[in-house]
């Protein structure tokens, strides 16, 4: 719906050049008439001429920034892009490997960097085109195919199109790298290769065209910001269905499987903290009060996450974990994440402190209760939070709700039960497609490479051996 709103703001503001340049024609040709019929004094002349000059002057600026790059904005997105890259590489890579056991840290930073690669060639050669090209309510079509046909100079509103491409691709990047959190320690690489190319073309761009490609979700007005539905909730309910597919890691519940280096994980967990105002600030595609705004609710919900999480486990525990910190810091930024455009402060503190207590139990229940080994909880962090944020920004995007308000609801809609009603759409409608379409992804591809997961040799040797012939440590 931003999106949206700049596009119909560019055709207002082209309006309103046209007629000052039509005003100045028409003063040009109505003060040249008057000085030729009246024959006024070399001062009324004078007069005249400046005025006339004026006018070519005010009607030329209105089209001298017909089509213009913005220079600040375009600085702003440089940035944006450089963030949401770090945020992955290396953020994602250090978080998650900091949690895995020693023997496969190595398994987890090559799956990030290699997933990283595969999403980057396949965003230029098609990707991007299925997401973003006009197509249809579903998909998108194959005129941006290889970028084929767009020159260097072609903007996408005030910012070149290369590197809107290039944003959008970072998003495409880090989606299927969260997912590998689901199955980690277990699955074959080829697997894991062959599973996110596809599940990426097949998964990701189709949804990303429903809500931000001018799709069937953004038609209906629904309110995604930065990637709650089209990141958060895919990639959590793609882990949530690989953890059950693939199946547990030998010897899950019962033997303990310890983070080998949390020193690690908080390190990538502050890049992500950072590189997050990238993600939802760069959103706003401007340099602007939209996109200051969703950094400051971003940084609020964090917080407010961090702080919940911590306080729940010191409550239930007697201490609060280094690891329970930040995790609590990832679900606050995750939910805060479809609502950031649309939220104030006030209701950002209370998505965050939600997320904190929300995703906390969402975790404890997926793992002690259901038993399923969704080994470093994208899901309940992820995938529960990006639902939860996506429902509450139906709310909170109200603007009578005093110090909690926000700034509207969608173009179109009313009241906040419509706008609720329109994010339960966005968010079953996802979850199902996604669901569907992972499960058989997974299938296909155990057909192709003999299996989903590694050897139960291989498994107790660790993926680092195993697939690598390599150890993260030489001690």
């Amino acid at each position: 719906m931003v999106r949206y709103g700049t596009v119909l703001m560019h055709g207002v503001f082209n309006v309103l050049k046209l007629n000052v340049l039509f005003f100045g024609l028409f003063c040009a040709l109505f003060m040249t008439v008057i000085e030729l019929f009246t024959m006024e004094t070399t001062m009324s002349k004078a007069l005249i001429l400046c005025l006339t000059l004026l006018s070519f002057l005010i009607s030329g600026t209105a089209w001298a920034d017909e089509g213009q790059l913005n220079g600040a904005n375009t600085s702003w997105i440089l940035t944006s892009t450089a963030l949401v890259l770090l945020m992955t590489l290396p953020g994602v890579a250090l978080f998650y490997g900091g949690l895995v056991r020693k023997k496969n840290v190595l398994s987890i930073l090559m799956q990030c960097f290699a997933i990283g690669s595969i999403s980057s060639i396949l965003w230029l050669v098609v990707g991007y085109s299925l997401a973003f090209g006009e197509g249809n309510a579903f998909i998108g079509d194959f005129s941006k195919v290889m970028m084929h046909g767009i020159p260097k100079d072609a903007l996408s509103g005030d910012i070149p199109e290369s590197l809107f491409m290039l944003f959008q691709m970072t998003f495409a990047v880090i989606t299927p790298v969260l997912i590998i959190g689901g199955f980690a320690e277990r699955m074959k690489f080829s697997a894991v290769l062959l599973f996110s190319g596809i599940w990426l073309l097949a998964v990701y761009a189709p949804i990303t065209h429903w809500v931000w490609g001018g799709g069937w979700l953004s038609a209906m007005g629904v309110y995604d910001f930065a990637g709650g539905i089209v990141v958060h909730i895919t990639a959590g309910t793609a882990a949530l269905v690989a953890a059950i597919v693939v199946g547990p890691r030998r010897g899950f519940p019962k033997t303990p499987m310890l983070p080998h280096n949390l020193t690690m994980t908080v390190t990538g967990a502050g890049m992500l903290w950072v590189g997050w105002f990238g993600f939802n600030g760069g959103s706003a595609l401007a340099a602007n009060g939209d996109a200051s705004m969703a950094m400051l609710v971003t940084h609020i919900s964090a917080a407010a996450g961090t702080l919940t999480w911590a306080a729940i486990e010191w409550k239930k525990f007697g201490k609060a974990s280094v690891l329970g910190a930040v995790t609590g810091m990832v679900a606050g930024l995750g939910t805060i994440t479809p609502a950031s455009g649309f939220v104030g402060p006030g209701g950002a503190l209370v998505i965050g402190i939600s997320a904190g207590f929300v995703c906390f139990y969402s975790t404890v229940y997926i793992k002690q209760k259901l038993k399923i080994d969704d080994s470093l909880d994208v899901f309940p962090v992820h995938g529960v939070g990006g639902i939860l944020g996506t429902l509450l920004v139906g709310v909170f995007s109200a603007t009578s709700l005093g110090v909690f308000s926000g700034f509207g609801f969608a173009e179109g809609i009313a009241t906040m039960a419509e706008q609720i009603g329109v994010q339960l759409i966005g968010i079953f409608s996802t979850l199902i497609y996604t669901a569907v379409v992972t499960y058989i992804i997974l299938k296909l591809v155990g057909l192709v490479t003999d299996g989903l997961r590694v050897g139960e040799e291989q498994e107790s040797n660790g993926l680092d051996q195993a697939e690598h012939e390599e150890a993260g440590y030489y001690l």
